[in-house]
């Protein structure tokens, strides 16, 4: 068992508002549009308040009215917000198109120019949020913003290092954000995965990182791209993956996987049925994971706490995740009658 890690988790990234027609609408049936609160690594953020961490979050938003429901939002969840900074700007937004039976979600982004893309490094308090902090947690999403993100995502792994503050990593590749510039995700994502203690991914985010195939098929093939991720990235120490398979948009069959240097586990394969809302269930699971590792947990704690937060966050509307912990605790992949 590892051990334990105190300090509160200091959550890096861009927020989003997510918008989408309500009930199972196409967006040309819509007639209106449901606002929430969201953002990959703002979820981790909410999901870990609400287990009883301590989350800061660190990032700008516009001076708006759609900035302070943003922020408001955050704080409402639990999450430390005084090192949120605001500027002049547009907020980021996503349209979803939620799937229903055999048609899947679809999302659309509307984020281009956001203040937080736009944002210059000095323009956020990097060095204070991180004093004292057990963790930073944050994701490919940031570098895949433009040039810009890159910058802040290099800045944050700087200040993380100058603190001697370890680093999650969630791959979070989106194809959608890196395809809409020149860039080069393998060489971006390679230097700051390399500083990375934690990193949440699988097969397929290792394959890109390296430039090499791996099958994932199979516990052992999925030891060997973990095995070749430790050879290349020194400093990391934990790999956390998931692997899905889609029956229909409310039935999907969930396993999890946590690696170290020096142990390993994998979950058997639950059914996720009734699935209210898919967006936001890798980040719990990210919170899942990061929950046990900062509690001293091993592999199987890890990988058994991230999988049951991902399966509770598919019950959930919106992107936060905001079980506590009795809930997790009365997880039981096959559910229960009303606790009374």
């Amino acid at each position: 068992m590892a051990r334990a890690v105190t300090g509160p988790v200091v959550c890096f990234g861009e927020m989003l508002l997510r918008l989408a027609p309500p009930g199972a609408r196409m967006i040309v049936q819509a007639q209106s549009l449901d606002m929430v609160v969201g953002g990959a690594e703002a979820n981790v953020a909410a999901a870990l308040a609400s287990l009883g961490h301590e989350a800061r979050m660190v990032t700008l938003l516009p001076g708006s009215s759609l900035g302070d429901k943003a922020k408001a939002d955050l704080g409402a969840a639990g999450v430390d917000t005084r090192f949120v900074a605001r500027a002049d700007g547009r907020m980021g937004l996503y349209f979803l198109e939620p799937g229903a039976g055999l048609r899947p979600s679809s999302i659309t982004y509307d984020r281009a120019g956001s203040a937080f893309a736009l944002a210059r490094p000095e323009a956020l308090d990097l060095k204070g949020a991180l004093e004292g902090a057990a963790l930073l947690h944050m994701s490919g999403i940031t570098p895949a913003l433009g040039p810009g993100g890159v910058a802040l995502a290099e800045a944050a792994v700087a200040a993380a290092q100058d603190a001697g503050v370890p680093i999650c990593f969630d791959g979070n590749y989106r194809a959608l954000l890196w395809d809409a510039w020149d860039s080069d995700p393998r060489a971006i994502l390679t230097r700051l995965v390399g500083a990375a203690t934690v990193l949440i991914g699988n097969h397929r985010d290792i394959s890109l990182l390296l430039g090499k195939t791996f099958s994932g098929d199979g516990a052992e093939r999925r030891r060997e791209a973990v095995e070749a991720a430790f050879e290349a990235f020194p400093n990391l120490e934990l790999v956390a993956s998931t692997a899905r398979h889609v029956v229909s948009s409310d039935h999907h069959r969930i396993a999890a996987r946590v690696d170290t240097r020096s142990a390993k586990h994998q979950t058997a394969e639950i059914d996720v049925t009734g699935i209210v809302d898919r967006i936001g269930t890798g980040d719990a699971f990210a919170a899942g994971v990061l929950h046990r590792y900062l509690h001293g947990g091993d592999a199987q704690a890890m990988a058994e706490c991230g999988l049951a937060l991902a399966a509770l966050k598919h019950s959930l509307p919106g992107d936060f995740c905001l079980i506590g912990p009795a809930e997790l605790a009365a997880f039981s992949a096959q559910g229960g009658d009303v606790r009374r």
